[in-house]
């Protein structure tokens, strides 16, 4: 994986970097496992925006991935690696030996050729998945589930990677990129390895028109609308916000305050995330 500098040929331009796409082996994907997506533009079903700065961008297919890994014993072999536009991280083609085909997220270090398996007896390698219960303690690990047979939920971006940290009793002690120490239960499925394009994070965009391709409209500040549009707009001037707190677009207290609500799932927080 390499990062590629462009000539300044114009403003725009000086400073920009994009992906050499070295590890790419195949450009086309596997029509048999791609799907049509709509475009909803951050819109609901009654089609107002619930989701802000989204919409535009190129189009695009769905890739369909194969998240829970559950090819159990069956011995498969890498047979490309492809860029994804739904994702930062890269994918791995896999034909199984029974002549099915999945795509999976492609570990940092795989190549086409590589053999790869799922279950309780798979090697301990990147891109094998196994039960928690199977994988070493200190194994750095990617896609988990955090209820059986749902499919991998956590650790699916480009670069990162989760550490098992112990075991007791029914559940394990994962370690998440973002400092977090949880508990998940001990069956549930895990992918051994870090994720591959490590050098996603250090991409420079260069230019709004970049950002636009990927879907994401401009942000707009609170200050620069109208007091009817945010409670930060108005105003002589240019005070901060002209109140004592920032408030979200609909008025509520927004700065400090926990956005965390699933009260269910509190109790296999074992520690919260570092401070930024």
């Amino acid at each position: 994986m390499g990062i590629k500098a462009y000539k300044p040929t114009s403003p725009s331009r000086r400073g920009m970097t994009g992906f050499t796409f070295d590890e790419i082996t195949k450009a086309r994907p596997e029509k048999s496992l791609t799907a049509p997506q709509r475009k909803r533009a951050g819109r609901n079903n009654r089609g107002k925006i619930t989701v802000y700065h989204h919409g535009g961008g190129a189009k695009r297919r769905l890739r369909l991935l194969d998240f829970k890994r559950d090819k159990i014993g069956v011995p498969g072999k890498v047979a490309a690696i492809e860029y994804d536009p739904n994702r930062s991280a890269r994918i791995a083609l896999v034909h199984y030996v029974d002549g099915e085909k999945r795509y999976i997220l492609a570990p940092a270090g795989i190549q086409a050729g590589a053999t790869l398996m799922a279950g309780p007896d798979a090697e301990i390698k990147p891109g094998n998945a196994l039960p928690l219960r199977a994988i070493p303690t200190g194994t750095m690990i990617h896609n988990i589930e955090l209820q059986k047979g749902h499919g991998g939920q956590l650790v699916r971006s480009a670069g990162v990677a989760a550490q098992l940290m112990g075991k007791e009793g029914d559940y394990a002690l994962v370690r998440l990129p973002s400092g977090e120490m949880r508990q998940v239960y001990i069956d549930c499925m895990a992918t051994v390895g870090q994720i591959g394009n490590i050098e996603h994070q250090n991409i420079t965009w260069g230019k709004a028109g970049r950002k636009r391709m990927l879907g994401i409209r401009p942000t707009v500040r609170g200050s620069a609308m109208t007091p009817r549009d945010h409670p930060h707009g108005g105003g002589e001037g240019r005070s901060p916000i002209g109140m004592a707190t920032p408030k979200t677009p609909w008025g509520k207290p927004t700065l400090g305050y926990k956005t965390r609500k699933n009260k269910v799932s509190d109790k296999f927080i074992v520690q919260r995330r570092k401070k930024r």
